[in-house]
């Protein structure tokens, strides 16, 4: 019985020790320290970098176990740390995944406007649309309160088991160098895009070559500037991805780059490359996106192109190529997504680059020189691939009808198809198969005929473009029915009649809506609600609108562009507008009437109120519009002074003030009248200022305070009743073209420092009473013309021919006719013959007379010409016997 409860006891404590060093080992399993190096590593980079905006970002290294600090990854086995992620969300691209690169969207829904009609090409195809990274610079959101500053320390390359290190989108985080990266021999993912690289010279690039497991490698907005042409050895021959776009390079793409085969993803947009492009692009076989916008290069894509066997995606887009387009991009099954923006392309593309491409899902292509690349393929040819983005923009579609290549395509959600020759009408077969999914479409710049569609329904169309066309009809009555989430629209230059539908204002997303240029009649739509409408601009000029304004434009709070140029609007300006955000106001060319507005606010960039029948005076509260840049109310019936403050518009001193507000997809025009004659101005409309208060009723002088506008460019104060001089102090204004102040009262002297308007091209002061000497100047001497200075009967000196009064000659150009010139010609011949005679009278008789009137001088003079005679004499004598002795004559 004992030796049973002997061998209980021993059984259960052999359980007990087995089970607690069970426990142990379970224990120390799951829980793994890092190594102390390793943390002091991290302690010494957390010491050198501060958190912006990020609570608990590196709150959580506290403690000795570094492996639980959010951020860091640890092997289980060994405890040395192998992952390091401090990237900034807010900072990294959108879609930042290269190993699977699954859910990039398209470019219709990447951005709201995906190579629209933007300048820029960040705002017409965002990167985030293109390649892996997205766009640095405008689909970044660069969010300095929610990153890291400072310097990284050198120590993290003890971390010396490290596999993967992403720091991107940390755009205050700068090194010095990168030689600290070299120790991380283990490193397989590297991301530091948008962290500042000090390095001064290529040395950057020797220590990733250190690095023989790398895989992955971003360093997009690093600031690099030296890559280097060659490496005498290259380490890293396993890289997948490689991504030095939105760096300033000084050089040329290095051949290095053309050994990693490897390769499945090369972005270098935005790298100052330049030069060909090597066929040797054509032995990175594995690649699958190709991103070479934005740089430099030229001549035509290398038929080695079709190599790339794999390729999923292509950018060339917005640089110099100025070639054409081989057959052999034809061979790229693969290829989803083609983009060729903004070059010179030249040549014919027909079946043979397009036959083969049977993946084709976004195509975009463009040309600088209008139609000088040619589609020109059979017109039932019916190609493999179905489209969803479509963008060909100054290319000619060879074909009388719309092609069948075009109507088959019947997965399209986005259709840019401007300026490509199309004539006649669309059919209307085509825009039925697509108007389900459609959100943007663009013909135009074309000469498309017919009736916009009254019928067919584009819920999803948020974008339409048909302006520069031969449209003709009324626009639909029903269109807000038709187009539900329209936001921008624009039928502008084309032949539409009839009114504006008032279903149009029902429209609730509505942005932009521009319909200048047709032949609109009838009044405004009366109900505009605010609960409804978001519109920002709004442009009907150049139509046969009539009636007045309606005061329910007021509740469009969002309104910052109103043009209603060239109508037939009557009756004064509603108050209602001070509730809407106006930037630019154009009434110009109407009829309305009544006082000017005092309620304008300081926000304005434009006033345009010319050509109308408004009367009082110019509200002194204008004075207040700082960020005016064009003031134009001419042809009024304006009365009162010219307000003394105009010296407020800071916007004609200070650039940097201007009110100008650019609405993407819209440009807006505008007539000035400048250098004497009407300039339509579009892009460069913001670099306008203007003062125009011409053909009125003012009276006073000429305020001194206006010559503080030193960026003004156009001054016009002509046909008033102005009475006064002209400032002294005219010249300040540096920067004046025109300066027109004809047909007024104005007395007293030209000012002197008008010599000192070096870019003055146009002036007029005639029709005045201006009295002295017309001052002379390197810029006014190019203005010879005398009726700028007519009808000042007291102005004397050039280009006038009254002389001023102490003036000997004429300042005045002289004209030399054929006879005059014949005629001093003559009587420089006579003066010329006359001189020769009497030069050879006195030298004749200085001589001979002294010596018929001196005895002596004559016994002396024939003494002398006697000895000369004997001596030549004796000479001759002496020279032929020394001749004769020299031929033996003298023996005869």
């Amino acid at each position: 019985m004992m030796i049973n409860y002997n061998h209980t006891v021993f059984v259960f404590l052999l359980l007990s020790l087995g089970i607690f060093k069970l426990g142990s080992c379970s224990e120390n399993n799951v829980t793994v320290k890092c190594i102390k190096s390793e943390r002091e590593a991290l302690v010494r980079f957390k010491e050198g970098v501060s958190v912006n905006g990020i609570p608990g970002k590196l709150s959580s290294w506290v403690g000795e176990d570094c492996c639980q600090w959010k951020g860091v990854e640890c092997n289980n086995g060994s405890g040395h740390v192998t992952k390091l992620n401090l990237s900034n969300p807010a900072g990294r691209p959108r879609h930042f995944d290269y190993e699977s690169n699954q859910n990039r969207n398209s470019p219709c829904e990447a951005c709201s406007d995906p190579c629209g009609s933007s300048d820029t090409y960040s705002r017409k195809c965002p990167k985030s649309s293109r390649s892996l990274l997205g766009d640095v610079n405008s689909s970044v959101s660069r969010d300095v309160n929610a990153s890291l500053s400072g310097e990284i320390t050198r120590y993290l390359g003890n971390l010396s088991s490290l596999t993967h290190l992403d720091l991107g989108g940390n755009y205050n985080l700068s090194t010095q160098n990168l030689y600290w990266v070299s120790s991380l021999s283990s490193l397989e993912y590297l991301y530091m895009g948008g962290v500042k690289i000090k390095h001064t010279n290529a040395d950057w690039l020797y220590a990733i070559n250190m690095l023989p497991s790398l895989l992955e490698l971003s360093l997009y907005s690093c600031e690099l500037k030296h890559l280097p042409s060659s490496l005498t050895f290259l380490n890293f021959t396993s890289l997948h991805v490689l991504d030095l776009s939105y760096n300033p390079f000084n050089t040329s793409i290095p051949k290095w780059l053309f050994s990693l085969t490897s390769l499945t993803n090369l972005d270098l947009t935005s790298s100052n490359q330049g030069g060909i492009i090597l066929d040797s692009f054509g032995s990175l076989r594995s690649l699958k996106y190709l991103y070479l916008g934005v740089n430099r290069f030229y001549g035509s894509i290398p038929a080695s192109i079709g190599n790339l066997s794999s390729l999923k995606e292509l950018d060339v887009s917005y640089n110099e190529m100025n070639g054409t387009i081989p057959e052999s991009l034809g061979q790229l099954s693969n290829l989803v997504k083609l983009f060729l923006l903004e070059n010179s392309w030249d040549g014919v593309i027909t079946e043979a680059q397009l036959m083969n491409l049977r993946s084709l899902e976004e195509f975009m292509l463009t040309t600088k020189k209008s139609q000088s690349l040619v589609f020109n393929v059979t017109h039932d040819w019916r190609p493999p691939f179905k489209l969803k983005s479509l963008h060909l923009e100054s290319c000619r579609i060879i074909g009388p009808k719309f092609p069948v290549w075009l109507q088959v395509q019947s997965e399209l959600t986005y259709v840019t198809l401007t300026n490509v020759g199309f004539e006649g009408t669309i059919p209307e077969e085509w825009l039925s198969t697509i108007s389900s999914q459609l959100t943007h479409l663009d013909l135009s710049n074309n000469q498309i005929k017919g009736n916009l569609p009254h019928q067919l329904v584009f819920p999803h169309v948020t974008k339409l473009f048909l302006q520069n066309n031969s449209f003709s009809g009324p626009i639909p009555s029903n269109i807000s029915d038709l187009m539900p989430s329209l936001q921008h629209l624009d039928l502008s230059e084309n032949l539409l009649y009839g009114k504006i539908p008032p279903s149009i204002t029902k429209i609730k997303n509505l942005n932009i809506l521009v319909l200048r240029r047709n032949n609109l009649s009838g009044e405004f739509p009366p109900h505009w609600n605010a609960s409804k409408m978001g519109l920002r601009v709004m442009d009907i000029s150049y139509n046969n609108i009539c009636g007045k304004i309606p005061s329910s434009m007021g509740f469009l709070g969002n309104l910052s562009i109103l043009v209603l140029s060239n109508n037939n609007l009557s009756g004064e300006i509603p108050s209602s507008l001070q509730n809407c955000s106006i930037v630019s106001m154009d009434f110009g060319g109407n009829r309305l009437s009544g006082n000017l507005p005092s309620w304008i606010e300081s926000e304005i960039f434009m006033l345009r109120l010319r050509s109308n029948l408004f009367s009082g005076i110019i509200p002194r509260k204008w004075c207040n519009l700082y960020k005016l840049q064009i003031l134009d109310l001419a042809q009024n019936n304006l009365s009162g002074d010219i307000p003394d403050c105009f010296n407020n518009f800071t916007a004609m001193v200070d650039h940097n003030t201007s009110g100008y507000e650019h609405i993407e997809n819209y440009t807006e025009k505008a007539h000035i009248a400048t250098k004497g004659r009407e300039y339509e101005y579009d892009r460069t409309l913001q670099f306008v200022t203007c003062i125009d208060l011409s053909r009125n009723s003012l009276i006073g002088g000429i305020p001194i305070q206006i010559t503080s506008l030193t960026r003004l460019g156009t001054l016009n104060l002509s046909m008033n009743h102005l009475i006064g001089s002209i400032p002294k102090n005219i010249g300040k204004m540096q920067w004046l073209e025109t300066l027109d102040l004809s047909n007024n009262r104005i007395f007293g002297p030209i000012p002197g420092s008008m010599s000192s308007l070096n870019f003055l091209t146009h002036l007029n002061l005639s029709f005045n009473k201006l009295t002295g000497r017309i001052p002379s100047g390197s810029q006014l001497q190019t203005l010879n013309d005398a009726t700028i200075y007519k009808g000042n009967p007291l102005l004397c000196g050039s280009p006038l021919l009254i002389k001023c009064p102490g003036d000997e000659t004429s300042d005045g150009p002289s004209i030399t006719g054929v006879d005059d010139k014949q005629g001093g010609d003559d009587y420089e011949r006579i003066w010329f013959y006359a001189s020769i005679g009497l030069g050879f009278v006195v030298g004749f008789w200085s001589v001979c007379g002294t010596l018929l009137l001196k005895k002596s001088w004559r016994h002396c003079y024939f003494r002398f010409c006697d000895d000369i005679k004997d001596r030549i004499a004796l000479l001759i004598a002496l020279r032929v016997v020394h001749l004769k002795r020299k031929f033996g004559l003298d023996k005869k």
